[in-house]
């Protein structure tokens, strides 16, 4: 079974100019975050865009995706949908083209309790040999399990051994501990709070490609016991995460922009999307030039 921990990198959706996805685009994404040496990708989740995405669009990115690593790195595949069978089937398609990981989200349909997600998740699960996860994202997706309540499910089907958090330090101490160790627990948020994160026990982190580079060079520094390098690595990325990270449509406009800087990129949205003003690429420009280029020529070897 494949090891989680470590430095995911999810996808963004990359458009041409007429609003279709841009294959040549999605292959060069993948090129450049191999070659910053990430420890997974995953694909479909929220910076992907997912809503916006046809099922036929979603099998695309997930074929895209699973020629292009080759097997280099594990494949984790965000699961939505708003019915069991409609997860189950996407869940199926993720594991014939090599998907490692299973990422479930809630679903989107209606406000229930989190037993009724309990029982949503095992049902989904059922008779699927995979390592499971769940992404719990309250502020992103509005509803979420209890600590409690992923214990429950893993007792169901210890398939669920990965919990995709989106949640401050201080709460991921607390969601480790009651978990226990022998689950993998990633954050997100694009990585704010990440030494804090990785001292409340953080097996890993699931970010966007704008800053993935930076992000493997802060958690090879605390992983080497080299604490106060990871420390001023990550003061100096701070501001440019905080730029970012305002909100998810924020990421999509400009954190996506930052990416397409420096990897050279040309972004385009799909609408409904948040439209960048001047400023904004004032700012994104900046970020993008204090980070420098990515450098697809060099692939860094993962620890």
């Amino acid at each position: 079974m494949a090891d989680f921990k470590g430095i995911h990198c999810v996808l963004y959706a990359l458009f041409d100019s007429g609003g279709l996805l841009d294959r040549g685009a999605m292959r060069a994404q993948v090129q450049q975050v191999l070659a910053a040496g990430v420890d997974g990708i995953a694909v479909l989740g929220l910076a992907t865009e997912v809503q916006k995405l046809s099922v036929e669009e979603q099998c695309a990115v997930i074929d895209w995706a699973a020629a292009d690593m080759a097997g280099a790195v594990p494949l984790s595949v965000t699961v939505s949908g708003n019915s069991v069978e409609a997860q189950r089937r996407i869940a199926r398609y993720s594991l014939d083209r090599g998907a490692r990981c299973l990422i479930l989200q809630p679903p989107s349909a209606g406000t229930y309790s989190g037993e009724t997600y309990v029982d949503f998740f095992a049902r989904v699960a059922d008779g699927i040999d995979a390592t499971f996860a769940v992404q719990n994202a309250p502020q992103y997706l509005g509803r979420s399990l209890t600590n409690a309540q992923l214990s429950r499910l893993r007792a169901r089907n210890p398939g669920f051994s990965v919990v995709k958090a989106e949640t401050s330090a201080v709460d991921l101490a607390v969601l480790i501990d009651e978990l226990g160790a022998d689950v993998t627990v990633l954050n997100g948020r694009g990585g704010l709070e990440m030494t804090d994160c990785l001292a409340a026990g953080a097996h890993g982190f699931i970010l966007a490609p704008d800053s993935i580079d930076h992000a493997r060079r802060i958690f090879d520094l605390w992983m080497s016991g080299d604490r106060d390098a990871a420390a001023s690595a990550y003061a100096s990325l701070l501001p440019a995460t905080v730029f970012m990270m305002q909100s998810i449509e924020h990421l999509i406009c400009y954190g996506k922009r930052i990416f397409g800087f420096r990897a050279g990129i040309q972004i385009h949205d799909r609408p409904p999307a948040l439209l960048p003003t001047d400023f904004g690429l004032q700012c994104a420009r900046h970020w993008a030039d204090q980070m420098k280029p990515f450098n697809a020529g060099e692939r860094r070897d993962r620890p």
